[in-house]
């Protein structure tokens, strides 16, 4: 967890927007949850809550990427396990309760400037998910729409996990993304 009162701030944000949406990412919910001091959300965040959501999406999506570019030099079947492994991992953390930020954000928010963001770091994950899959041998062509898969697959699922309180539904996509991603693979 962050140190400053800002970062605090931004990182309760991506938790209740994971959790609770856009709606229940209130400024008192995240004071409460952040520890923060009431004056501290004008201080930090001068134009309001619009400002404070998009700089936790920045980050949220920031370290989904950081993730995913990590995977560089891995077989394509190591590469899906370990992206649901992302998820399976923040599931288990949160005993169900959080999810995915920006898929919390795309669902609740009426902001077009937020769905944007949100929209535009989907678009970046994939696209970095598409260079991953194909510098590990995944047919260009088919890296990108095996992404996009991998993505909503996950998202998907997650949502899934949430609601039935367990990590079945992960469990059953992922060794059929593996299969799908395998395919895709060419001779080594």
């Amino acid at each position: 967890m962050a140190d400053s009162t800002r970062d605090r701030m931004v990182d309760s944000t991506i938790k209740l927007l994971a959790s609770q949406g856009f709606q229940g990412a209130s400024f008192s919910s995240i004071l409460a949850d952040s520890k923060a001091p009431r004056g501290s959300i004008y201080h930090h965040f001068p134009s309001g809550k619009d400002e404070l959501v998009m700089a936790a999406l920045e980050r949220a999506g920031g370290r989904t990427l950081a993730a995913v570019d990590s995977l560089v030099d891995r077989r394509p079947e190591e590469i899906v396990s370990a992206f649901v492994a992302l998820w399976r991992a923040l599931i288990m953390a949160s005993d169900f309760r959080i999810g995915c930020s920006l898929l919390g954000v795309t669902v609740s928010a009426d902001e077009p400037r937020i769905v944007q963001l949100a929209a535009e770091l989907f678009r970046t994950w994939q696209s970095h998910l598409s260079e991953v899959l194909a510098s590990a041998g995944v047919d260009p062509v088919r890296a990108d729409p095996i992404s996009t898969l991998l993505i909503a697959a996950c998202e998907g699922a997650v949502v899934l996990c949430r609601a039935q309180r367990s990590l079945a539904p992960l469990d059953s996509v992922e060794p059929l993304l593996r299969e799908i991603t395998n395919a895709a693979t060419g001779p080594p």
